[in-house]
């Protein structure tokens, strides 16, 4: 601590876990887990939806967990609030933390069950969308743009935005539709101008069902919802533009990958498969401070903690090559049976 106190002082950076971490990753519950890798602080922000019981803060928001060893967390901190006086008033689903025009971008997802939007079918719906908010900073604190209205219609209900930029550095954000309103959830992409507004209609990029591990979710109303979730962009080494995605299959919650044929965000996008099963999905790729391609998902779906593998990038693909059990001392098989069920036939 008195080397902690004398860099300080100093003004020198003092890494996160030689202070105040006192959190194992597996102390921390997460759902839609995004990680960014602050090289020039040497720091990992590890975002979520803030809970009140951790953070000590009961306003609707974002918070953050800051580590620099993926292992140990400090307590998080809210860095982003929802105003009141807004159309939303429940969500801080999926948020996402992208670095544009020299500024930090928070993406993330609100709803509003009483702002009700045209429905055709026996289910009610209402506005659901991604917010976008700005800081200088990327722990916070962020504040909304467009008057806190998201880049997509009101019209439509739609989930988990992410930023993608293009060959040509043009930004898209890339989202989920919603099955409630859909039926068939789908991922489409909505081109944007710099400001991150919209610059043009949304382009379907595939369906739910398009994918032959994705099992249709039976619902009160007597329709069969096939979900999409999570999505998040990544070009691999040979150029490749790859798509991690999540649905639901026959073991539970699944992440999954789906390929551009043309390298480009038109697609056409052929579905590659299963990444990690069995009650796991949202994830996010990132590069470690080593250099290692990491990712990071949330299972199981209920009582989400934040698991970490290390990947390798192929090429044509992404792989897993090991779960990262140092950091959070569970194994959990990407394929397959839970270990403590493999005896049971399951």
């Amino acid at each position: 601590m008195r080397m902690v106190l004398t860099a300080l002082l100093l003004g020198l950076s003092v890494p996160v876990g030689a202070a105040d971490a006192p959190l194992l990753t597996s102390h921390l519950r997460i759902h839609d887990p995004w990680v960014v890798a602050e090289e020039s602080a040497k720091t990992y922000w590890l975002f979520s939806k803030n809970d009140p019981a951790v953070t000590g803060d009961k306003r609707l928001g974002i918070m953050a967990y800051a580590s620099d060893d993926l292992a140990h967390w400090q307590r998080p901190k809210l860095v982003f609030a929802l105003p009141e006086g807004g159309w939303a008033n429940e969500g801080g689903w999926a948020p996402e933390v992208h670095q544009w025009k020299g500024r930090w971008y928070l993406f993330a997802t609100f709803h509003n069950d009483r702002a009700a939007i045209a429905s055709t079918g026996k289910r009610p719906l209402y506005r659901r969308a991604t917010l976008l908010a700005v800081a200088d900073r990327v722990d916070g604190p962020y504040t909304l743009i467009h008057r806190g209205e998201p880049p997509t219609a009101a019209s439509d209900m739609t989930l988990d935005g992410t930023l993608h930029v293009d060959a040509a550095g043009k930004p898209w954000m890339v989202y989920a539709h919603e099955w409630m309103q859909t039926g068939v959830g789908t991922i489409e992409a909505l081109p944007l101008k710099d400001d991150l507004s919209p610059a043009g209609r949304p382009r379907l990029l595939f369906r739910a069902n398009e994918a032959d591990w994705v099992v249709g979710q039976k619902q009160p109303e007597g329709d069969t919802g096939y979900v999409t979730d999570g999505p998040e962009l990544f070009r691999t080494k040979t150029g490749t533009l790859l798509m991690l995605w999540s649905s639901w299959g026959k073991d539970g919650y699944v992440q999954a990958q789906a390929r551009s044929k043309s390298g480009t965000i038109a697609g056409p996008w052929e579905q590659l498969g299963p990444l990690v099963e069995r009650d796991s999905g949202h994830g996010m790729i990132f590069r470690a401070f080593d250099g290692r391609l990491m990712m990071v998902l949330h299972r199981p779906f209920k009582r989400a903690l934040a698991k970490f593998y290390e990947m390798r990038d192929a090429g044509d693909r992404v792989e897993v090559v090991r779960e990262a059990v140092e950091l959070d001392g569970e194994a959990w098989p990407t394929h397959g049976c839970p270990m403590e069920t493999k005896d049971a036939g399951c």
